[in-house]
């Protein structure tokens, strides 16, 4: 079954979100609970206030499956419903097919990883 997973609309503000960084790599099997996405969501420019509302994300997958596709690249910006990635539940599945429904994910609010200014 391909599935797939989109930038989640994390607060009613935003519009997008800023990959910070990505974990597996295409063709890796992953577990329940293995880290997909760090997300960065920006609301400045819908909010004001005296300091940048940035939160930051993390999801994580609630099923098992085959990371197939990856659709954006570390630091870039992609809008709320964006496809971010490609899954397959077997491991020699077509990929060419439409998706059949979204993948079962969690989202969590994390702190900033000081890391991410390095690379």
């Amino acid at each position: 079954m391909l599935l797939n997973l989109i930038v989640p609309r994390i607060n009613d503000y935003m519009t997008d979100a800023i990959v910070e960084w990505i974990y597996p790599a295409e063709g890796q099997h992953l577990d329940i609970g293995a880290k997909l996405l760090d997300l960065t969501v920006d609301l400045s420019a819908a909010a004001p206030h005296d300091c940048p509302p940035i939160s930051h994300y993390r999801i994580v997958l609630r099923e098992r499956v085959w990371l197939r596709r990856l659709a954006v690249s570390r630091g870039e910006t992609a809008p709320v419903a964006a496809t971010l990635a490609s899954f397959t539940t077997e491991p020699d599945e077509p990929t060419d097919a439409v998706s059949s429904r979204p993948i079962r994910t969690a989202t969590a609010a994390i702190l900033h990883q000081p890391a991410w200014d390095w690379s």
